[in-house]
């Protein structure tokens, strides 16, 4: 059997499968997508990232220190994944960054927590699909400045899910784009999974 030939049985075998977008990598492509990590200080983004390699997804996992390794991840200085995940806490509609020493801030483009202000000057995600962990980040102030910051889904809670819920969120969401769901009917059926999942939101203009 020649190697095409060998290649065409694969394709019909293949075809037999549940449809899922795991098949494409079952015929040799290293991955079906491409995930920006960004992990602000949650705890969470080793957990997510093992999860998100099982589905054949390509993870790159942006560790983030200070305010400028933020927007380093996120100012279009670098080609921005597909999908962007920001593993953070949150509170009152902003993105909980801790402080860095005096010494050290005066570097910074800015110091603290990351509010609307912020991510319309620093942030630039060209059509990207943005999943943000952190509570009340789902606020719609923080999300209309992630689209104008070019978002073209920006995903997140508006309330307090309990933190293990803000884990199984995003695995969820990516195992519905794996078995070939779009992101609106991904997050149809995250929220109507329990009360806890339901605080998610999704914005598209």
């Amino acid at each position: 059997m020649t190697h095409e030939d060998g290649a065409e049985d694969e394709e019909i075998w293949l075809a037999t499968q549940r449809p899922s977008r795991i098949r494409e990598v079952q015929a040799g492509r290293l991955a079906w997508t491409e995930v920006d990590l960004i992990d602000v200080e949650s705890g969470f983004a080793h957990a997510l990232r093992d999860g998100l390699e099982v589905f054949g997804i390509r993870v790159n996992h942006l560790r983030v220190g200070q305010p400028r390794h933020l927007v380093a991840a996120l100012d279009g200085s670098r080609p921005i994944a597909p999908y962007v995940i920001l593993s953070c806490h949150g509170d009152e509609g902003r993105i909980l960054l801790e402080g860095v020493a005096e010494e050290l801030a005066r570097y910074q483009p800015f110091n603290g927590p990351v509010g609307p202000d912020q991510v319309r000057e620093h942030f630039r995600l060209p059509g990207s699909v943005t999943l943000v962990t952190g509570c009340d980040t789902g606020d719609p102030r923080l999300a209309d400045a992630f689209l104008d910051a070019g978002a073209g889904t920006y995903i997140a809670p508006r309330g307090a899910p309990f933190g293990y819920a803000s884990v199984f969120a995003p695995l969820f969401f990516f195992y519905e784009l794996t078995e070939r769901r779009t992101p609106a009917e991904a997050v149809a059926r995250l929220r109507a999974h329990d009360n806890e999942l339901a605080m998610w939101q999704m914005y598209r203009r």
